[in-house]
């Protein structure tokens, strides 16, 4: 008897080069350097290969930005669905005001709609930052989503490696103190739900997903770096999270960079990133490796249209 495949949603953080230059703390990242001329036909290419359509979560300040368009506007010619990530891309979002955070998704999402000629109807935060007074203004400004929680107790561990390997003073660090979350994120739901906000209304949410059980990531950025240890090791590592998806009835919610595409050999400015001595050409096939695996094995939808069913 034909079983139906569980659903599955792709997105993908279009972070530029300038805010991975800020995150890092270098200099020159406020002149905004992108490689959007590099990275979004060479993603697009390998999308249409795969035949997937996925949702693209744009930063606000590159939509913005003339020399971007262009190529913006390509991802919803081609099909793909866009989604908000804030307007300036500051991993400590959820320690602004409400009007602070009102002010970011409204400049993001009118410049998102002029760049794309479609207006996001869901949200990530930068760094998965979040917080209840983001949740009150994406319903006032009738957001279908937000997926900005990542379920693991990874976060603290993560924001030392980053802390360590940048290049940020010590009030900019105490200014991220709260960045890539708690260990208590680890008990957070690992399946879409609704919050509960004000006047009884709900928002849903759609996490990042982690492994089932064990909580630990298994976003593409991980695994292009276990690539570069073990190229057998990677394989198993996903297998093990898709068997534990299936086993939990967890449909993923599944997470992709553009530095899971391309390597130092590209983007030179970046060659400091963890992963990026892999080449572009290397990152391309783990890329498709994984990606024919979940259209193996889930039904690939994009953000919107997985949250249609709740």
């Amino acid at each position: 008897m034909y079983k139906k495949k569980p659903k599955a949603s792709i997105s993908l953080d279009l972070d530029n080069q300038w805010s991975y230059m800020k995150i890092h703390g270098d200099e020159g990242w406020d002149n905004y350097p992108s490689y959007f001329n590099i990275f979004v036909p060479h993603i697009l290419d390998v999308l249409d290969e795969l035949d997937l359509k996925i949702t693209f979560f744009i930063v606000g300040k590159d939509a913005e930005m003339v020399e971007n368009r262009k190529y913006l506007r390509m991802i919803t010619e081609r099909g793909h669905e866009v989604g908000n990530h804030s307007y300036y891309h500051e991993s400590w979002l959820q320690s602004y005001s409400y009007e602070k955070i009102e002010n970011e998704i409204v400049m993001a999402e009118e410049a998102i709609y002029l760049a794309t000629g479609q207006r996001p109807r869901g949200f990530r935060g930068p760094g998965f930052s979040w917080s209840n007074d983001l949740l009150e203004v994406l319903k006032k400004r009738e957001y279908i989503f937000d997926a900005s929680t990542l379920p693991t107790w990874l976060g603290p561990l993560a924001r030392a490696y980053y802390f360590w390997k940048s290049d940020l003073p010590v009030e900019e660090k105490k200014a991220r103190k709260e960045l890539f979350g708690k260990f208590s994120d680890g008990l957070r739901p690992n399946k879409p739900y609704f919050h509960s906000l004000s006047g009884g209304q709900q928002l849903l949410e759609i996490p990042v997903s982690t492994i089932p059980i064990f909580r630990i990531p298994f976003h593409l950025s991980y695994l292009v770096y276990l690539s570069g240890i073990s190229p057998l090791l990677m394989k198993v590592y996903l297998s093990l999270a898709i068997l534990m998806c299936r086993i939990t009835n967890t449909s993923p919610s599944y997470l992709l960079h553009p530095l899971d595409l391309i390597g130092g050999d590209k983007v030179t400015a970046l060659a400091f990133f963890p992963g990026m001595n892999i080449t572009t050409q290397k990152k391309v096939e783990v890329f498709k490796y994984v990606l024919r695996k979940f259209k193996n094995k889930f039904e690939v939808q994009t953000m919107l249209g997985f949250a249609n069913q709740y």
